[in-house]
């Protein structure tokens, strides 16, 4: 499954099919290169004249041309068609249409995904002349009434979506294959309504889709001329591979997958360059060594620099405090303009009354008279002290003051620093917080929270009223601010950190949150903050503010701030969701995803591929397994069934797109994030490559290797057989293939464009596999 190298093979006598001359002039120029080797300087000229007229000869293939013309019109054609239709906001536009507004605003915005793809549609914004005063807050809402350019929106994407139905003909066409397979493998991505759905609105998949194909026709390109090593074309398509696999992973995490499905091919390749029976001799160690250094190069490391690019322009743009500070540092959020913590963060100074927020959950360190119950639930005994919880909402029991451990010399004008030992007194019930060795309500392994009257604190238990305040990246005696610095407070006997979570108490405290110890003292997950210091006078001198620039922090600081919250808030939405599907589940297309409804009308859009389509094409998938288990077992028994060319073709060609698919598919069945049928697509598009390649080895006879007389005479056997299905037979299969395609894409074609409305009946009809199709009643 190396590569697609089959397609290099020249090929012997006359295709029963329609001829490619791309295919055999490529393969010619290689043999014709190969063989020049062993030749002097004469016989090399004559081999480059050969190559030089073959592709002039290429230039004629004009049905390829007339076809993928076609094709590109008919795709513009059916992603454009009534793009204005909804006129409103349609499900995750919500997100990206509002990440491009923050863009054109330069506010400050957070998302797991790169910003390539979103940076394309702000592009597309600025060039209409908008200024992101519409914000997408809600599906439904109007764009007429906003004056949203959203058909400028909506075109980029569509764009995108249209031009990868001549990439996946172009990949068929590169690798060597008949004009019937390659237009099958593009109509099943040109008739598929998941597809034109996907890219018809303001959403990122086109652009995934589209680089993930642009690499692997790269890649294509990049393989033939792998007997013309470092030549500029060489360099040429080795570069825009890579540059194609950035703008994959540059869109979306998930382009990791396509790194995979083109580095496998690519280590095969290196590791059959150290073989010593190879055409040619082993490579020498120096030699090699350039071969890998040129892909880390062109494949891994100009990649990698033009993913920290669109980081750069993300940061440049968005220079305003906005919706995303929340998720940043206070160091990162000083770097922005109109920032809260440069406006508003105060010195906080010892007998200073304090509220404390949570960083990630939002709730108070709150507490209130009531005692933790005697007994748990699973019949562990508590302290019986008063609870300590997370609230969250504003409440007198939220307000706590900072002590030192010492009495202090006067009350004011002393500041609590970074690494400060301090004592914290409820100021309503007048108790001292604690912690000790007794475990917290809901997690045997935590230590519990609670209060100790003030009598109590001075006695034997003075020890367990001491923290540690230790600010995330503060330095030592660093002064301690309300809002921007971010602390852990540590217990000082046990080593916990003060923790909570968002599973609720029961009953007996009253559904709030658990506050306990947590033995990882390093996770981000125990980070407060002070929210509020509500007893200082209006007319304290510690509010009045200086103006003040915004800080700095160098690129690489803030680009690997982001890739930790990037991939920590990734990772968590395990939320569920009415439309989550399972992986094990889109192959068989059994449900989709509601975009829109309008009731009035009874319109709708349901995300959902094209069914006969997406069978045909799953089905395939089924059989190229089965032909290769069958094609091993076969050789196994000492029958060769298939003609070394054929073979070769099957493995190298069929089966790098069989491994595309793979690579885009199985590792979702390790995620633990929400998945959505719309994560199938790039695999989808893979296993159309499969189907329009399996379509000609099923249908085509391959011409009888002349340096192999009994190759030639068991291909004359089977040609006599089965002569008639290789002409007629694959056209033949092609017209069937795109009738049903074609009537699958028209009949769901109401649910892919939101227009007309459908009655009771069509839509009772539509539920093929119980599709959770709406107005069915």
């Amino acid at each position: 499954m190396s590569s697609p190298q089959d397609s290099l093979r020249k090929r012997g006598g006359k295709r029963p099919t329609s001829p490619n001359p791309d295919a055999a002039s490529t393969n010619g120029q290689l043999d014709l290169l190969s063989g020049a080797k062993q030749l002097g300087k004469e016989a090399k000229q004559q081999a480059r004249t050969a190559v030089q007229k073959t592709k002039q000869a290429a230039a004629t293939q004009w049905d390829y041309r007339v076809a993928i013309l076609a094709l590109t019109v008919a795709a513009f054609v059916t992603r454009f068609w009534g793009i204005g239709h909804p006129d409103q906001v349609v499900f995750d536009e919500v997100h990206f249409g509002k990440f491009a507004s923050y863009y054109l605003q330069r506010m400050y915005f957070f998302d797991v995904h790169p910003p390539f793809g979103k940076l394309l549609f702000a592009f597309a914004g600025w060039l209409v002349g908008y200024n992101g005063d519409f914000l997408f807050e809600n599906i439904g809402d109007s764009y007429i009434v906003n004056k949203v350019p959203y058909v400028a929106y909506r075109a980029m994407p569509a764009t995108l979506g249209a031009l990868t139905v001549p990439t996946v003909f172009d990949i068929m066409w590169e690798s060597g294959y008949s004009l019937p397979a390659c237009i099958t493998a593009a109509a099943i991505v040109l008739l598929d309504n998941a597809h034109i759905g996907q890219t018809r609105l303001i959403l990122l998949d086109a652009t995934l889709i589209l680089s993930m194909a642009l690499s692997v026709l790269s890649y294509v390109k990049f393989y033939k001329k792998r007997h013309e090593a470092f030549s500029r074309k060489w360099w040429k398509w080795l570069l825009v591979t890579g540059l194609s696999l950035s703008c994959v992973i540059s869109t979306k995490y998930v382009g990791v997958f396509t790194f995979i499905s083109i580095g496998i091919p690519v280590a095969i390749d290196l590791w059959e360059l150290l073989d010593i029976k190879r055409p040619g001799g082993a490579l020498s160690l120096p030699d090699f060594g350039k071969h890998l250094v040129a892909r880390v190069l062109g494949l891994i490391i100009v990649p990698f620099f033009v993913y920290l690019f669109w980081f750069q322009v993300h940061f440049a743009i968005l220079t305003k405090s906005g919706p995303g500070d929340d998720f940043m540092t206070p160091e990162f959020q000083e770097t922005l303009s109109d920032n809260a913590l440069v406006a508003q963060s105060v010195g906080i100074n010892y007998y200073d009354a304090l509220t404390f927020r949570h960083k990630d959950t939002k709730v108070f360190l709150h507490s209130h008279p009531d005692l933790y119950p005697l007994r748990y639930d699973d019949g562990r005994v508590s302290s019986q002290g008063q609870q300590v919880t997370g609230y969250p909402h504003e409440d007198l029991n939220n307000q706590w003051q900072i002590y030192p451990t010492k009495p202090l010399e006067g009350v004011d004008g002393h500041s609590v620093l970074n690494g400060d030992i301090i004592k914290l007194r409820h100021l309503v019930t007048d108790t001292w917080l604690l912690s000790h060795d007794v475990a917290s309500p809901t997690m045997p392994t935590n230590q519990e929270f609670t209060t100790i009257s003030t009598d109590d604190s001075n006695g034997p238990r003075f020890n367990d009223t001491l923290f540690e305040i230790s600010m995330n990246n503060g330095k030592p005696g660093q002064e301690f601010r309300s809002k921007s610095s971010h602390f852990k407070l540590i217990h000082i006997p046990s080593r916990v950190a003060m923790w909570t979570h968002t599973t609720p108490l029961p009953d007996w405290g009253y559904k709030q949150a658990e506050i306990n110890g947590n033995k990882a003292i390093i996770h981000s997950s125990n980070t407060w903050y002070v929210e509020d210091l509500p007893q200082l006078p209006a007319d304290s001198p510690r509010l009045s503010k200086e103006p003040k620039k915004p800080k700095t922090l160098s690129f690489m600081r803030k680009w690997l701030e982001l890739q930790r919250a990037m991939f920590f808030h990734n990772n968590a939405l395990t939320a569920s969701h009415p439309y989550a599907s399972f992986p094990v589940q889109w192959p068989f297309l059994l449900r989709g995803v509601s975009f829109w409804t309008k009731e009035s009308t009874r319109e709708q859009i349901y995300f959902l591929g094209n069914p006969l389509g997406w069978w045909f094409a799953s089905s395939l998938l089924a059989v190229f397994a089965g032909i290769i288990g069958a094609d091993q077992l076969s050789q196994r028994r000492g029958i060769d069934a298939l003609d070394s060319r054929t073979r070769n073709r099957l493995y190298k060609s069929t089966g790098f797109f069989f491994l595309t698919w793979a690579a885009h598919y199985f590792p979702f069945f390790v995620m633990g994030r929400q998945l959505f049928l719309h994560h199938y697509l790039p695999a989808h598009l893979a296993s159309a490559l499969v189907a329009g390649s399996l379509i000609e080895f099923i249908f085509t006879i391959e011409p009888a290797d002349p340096a192999n007389p009994a190759s030639a005479r068991t291909r004359q056997s089977i040609r006599a057989q089965v002569a008639s299905r290789s002409f007629f037979g694959v056209w033949a299969a092609t017209g069937v293939i795109l009738t049903v395609l074609g009537t699958g894409y028209v009949y769901f074609s109401p649910l892919t464009y939101g227009s007309p409305g459908l009655s009771v009946s069509g839509v009772v009809n539509r539920k093929w596999l119980g599709y959770d199709l709406h107005f069915a009643k």
